[in-house]
């Protein structure tokens, strides 16, 4: 792999919203630049596919004061 995309889910997202829930934290080793605010899974695994990239995940903070 070229490259490495990190993302995290968003905080205000809700159950069967339609809204894309993913954000582009970085990325590292990789010619890329992404121009969108939120992304859908599938769209965050088709840019790793085309630019040869590690889509990885990143974990969210237990004590987050988040509802999920």
């Amino acid at each position: 792999m070229a490259g490495k995309i990190f993302y995290r889910e968003r905080v205000k997202t809700k159950e069967g919203q339609q809204t894309p829930r993913f954000r582009v934290v970085a990325v590292s080793d990789a010619n890329l630049k992404i121009y969108a605010d939120h992304l859908r899974k599938k769209e965050l695994e088709q840019l790793a596919k085309e630019a040869k990239c590690e889509l990885i995940a990143l974990e969210r903070d237990k004590k987050s004061k988040s509802k999920k």
